[in-house]
């Protein structure tokens, strides 16, 4: 395990050769260098996993200092890596569903221009996520999470010269900010209380410095909280992840569905202690996971573009996780991240592989009748779709039944309700977008293009084998404490199950059997003012808009001649022309009054001596 800096070492290594050698490589070697990087990183997880899970007694961890970092009195953080179990999962997420998806934009973006730049920035993306994963101390997690933030700005905006990707990266790097800002304030109210920011050692005091419900705990687990949720793209600070879609697909699935996004539910979960000795924060966790599944889940319902139905359904996902650890599930929210990102890089790059198909079509209602011309990514719909749908016996059964029943085990039976209600739109939205897409007649004005190749077929593949089998790998994190316990009645067992198989049923009837009349009656009336607010996702840009950008841009063009710059040189300016004046004056070439200012300084001073 002394060879685990390897596991960021080898992604940094191919960031640092893909950005000096851009416009001096060919695509070939630029794949070899991207995608053979994070193939050496996952093995070198694997690896080190074996040797963990051997070696190191349950509930353990290792924890390796590099060199240190920053020495001020006695603020001492070092490069230091901390593996146990809830670490290691989440590095063989990034580093095994990140090989993947590098392996498929090796093919996806033949042909584009800046092909290294692109790998250059991905390779840098999963070397800043192990990064935050790895830390040992709150610091370096930070470090790592602005990296990520920074990796998602260049990756959104990747095609610089539309404006609107541009607009989209900076939107998502401003939204983000605020969140990160949030975790900042919370780690300087961390220092200066505990005097540390080693993980550890901040979750061994804080029961006994802070006590249970004190108010800066509590205080500290809304920060953290903050910084949580503008990362996962959760409530109020969401909106920036449809427009995240701006970006290539392979970014999508990889940044906006299996790691960035979940960096808020990892954070939460590693400093679960904090959040349990503030319940009002823990509360607070749960209703914002619950919020926000509904309303990515009805704005789903409404999307016209295939990738942005996947980018609601992540907010929804996400939000499940969330609801997960405000109920103190701490386990089954790590669970459904690993079975979330397979079946949503699964999605998102059968999303890829149909807009590739289709001459880079997004639109779902100029698509149909696909599943006969491309039967892997149909199949990759079906199996990815029925895992977020939760339809047994796929991986995402087992994840997202085990925090419903946990939730009722809980006692928060209207958090329940909410997941409940969840699984019903998830299945409906899912099915509606497989429907129209792979279902009926071809409605699209160019021919159909299969892809084919090793890199195109080999991720899909794998991701279909995660998707299927993954909820068999449910893992009981030992680092985390024990999840609630009881048995919920037999309808509450099975009520999500069926609302979810009702939720297909209704989309086959709709979308399927009578698809001219459900277009008929959403274009009509109220279901027309309902569909086109769901499609604004409940107004928030709207609002946002409004209450923020505008009076920023008014106080922008109210400043564009620089008043502020104008008051503070003109105080200067103005004192030192009008002493200029009055010195200006006294030089007239008088010797009157040469003789008379002499003799007046000659009595001043006379004065000021015999008074003094």
């Amino acid at each position: 395990m002394n060879l685990l800096f390897l596991s960021f070492a080898f992604p940094l290594a191919g960031f640092v050769f893909l950005a000096f050698m851009r416009g001096r490589i060919r695509e070939t070697p630029a794949a070899l260098v991207g995608v053979g990087s994070i193939g050496l990183s996952a093995l070198v997880i694997a690896w080190a996993g074996y040797q963990f899970l051997t070696t190191v007694p349950a509930a353990g961890a290792y924890t390796e200092g590099l060199w240190p970092w920053i020495r001020v009195g006695n603020f001492d953080v070092p490069f230091a890596l901390h593996l146990d179990a809830l670490s290691l999962l989440m590095c063989g997420v990034i580093t095994g569903v990140g090989f993947l998806i590098h392996l498929f934009a090796s093919w996806y973006m033949r042909g584009e221009e800046g092909y290294a730049r692109f790998f250059s920035y991905m390779n840098l993306f999963v070397a800043s996520m192990l990064f935050l994963v790895l830390a040992d101390n709150l610091l370096f997690l930070y470090f790592g999470w602005e990296g990520v933030g920074l990796c998602s700005y260049l990756l959104i905006g990747f095609y610089y010269k539309d404006p609107a990707n541009g607009s989209a990266a900076r939107k998502a790097f401003i939204v983000t900010r605020v969140g990160d800002t949030l975790m900042a304030i919370g780690l300087f109210v961390i220092f200066r209380d505990l005097g540390t920011l080693d993980i550890q050692s901040v979750l061994k005091l804080a029961p006994t410095s802070w006590g249970a419900g004190s108010a800066t705990v509590t205080l500290v687990a809304f920060l953290l909280l903050g910084g949580a949720v503008g990362k996962s793209a959760q409530l109020p600070l969401q909106t920036w992840l449809p427009d995240a879609m701006a970006g290539p697909t392979p970014v999508s699935a990889l940044i906006h569905a299996a790691t960035m996004v979940t960096a808020g539910v990892y954070l939460i979960a590693r400093t679960h202690t904090l959040f349990e000795l503030a319940p009002e924060a823990l509360q607070a966790v749960g209703i914002v996971g619950a919020a926000t599944l509904l309303l990515a889940g009805f704005s789903a319902l409404a999307q016209t573009d295939i990738k942005r139905v996947l980018a609601y359904s992540t907010m929804s996902q996400i939000g499940y996780m969330f609801l997960a650890l405000g109920v103190g599930a701490w386990s089954g929210a790590v669970f459904h991240l690993m079975t979330h990102a397979f079946f949503k890089a699964l999605l998102f790059l059968a999303s890829g592989s149909v807009i590739i198909a289709c001459h880079h079509e997004q639109d779902m209602f100029k698509m149909g009748g696909l599943r006969k011309k491309l039967p892997l990514t149909f199949w990759s719909f079906i199996i990815g779709g029925a895992a977020l749908a939760a339809i047994p016996p796929t991986a995402g059964f087992f994840s997202k039944d085990g925090i419903l029943r946990l939730a009722w085990a809980s006692g928060e039976h209207g958090l329940w309700v909410c997941g409940a209600l969840g699984a019903f739109l998830t299945s409906v939205y899912t099915f509606r977008m497989i429907f129209i897409t792979f279902f009926g007649d071809y409605r699209g004005h160019a021919e159909v293009h299969r892809p084919r190749g090793l890199a195109h077929n080999l991720p899909l593949v794998g991701l279909i084998v995660a998707s299927a089998i993954g909820g068999f790998w449910a893992l009981h994190l030992m680092v985390l404490p024990p999840a609630p316990t009881g048995e919920p009645p037999a309808a509450v067992e099975f009520a999500p199950l069926l609302l979810a198989l009702a939720g297909l049923a209704l989309a086959w009837r709709l979308f399927l059997l009578q698809p001219q009349a459900i277009r008929r009656f959403a274009n009509a009336g109220f279901a027309d003012l309902l569909r086109r607010w769901w499609l604004a996702a409940f107004g928030f840009d709207w609002l946002y808009g409004r209450l923020l950008v505008r009076p920023f841009y008014w106080i922008t063009r109210l400043n564009a001649r620089d008043v502020i710059d104008w008051i503070v040189t003109g105080i200067p300016v103005s004192s030192l022309q009008f002493g200029n004046g009055v010195l200006a004056r006294s030089e007239s070439g008088r010797l009157r009054w040469y003789a008379a200012s002499v003799a007046l300084g000659a009595v001043a001073i006379l004065a000021a001596v015999l008074y003094s």
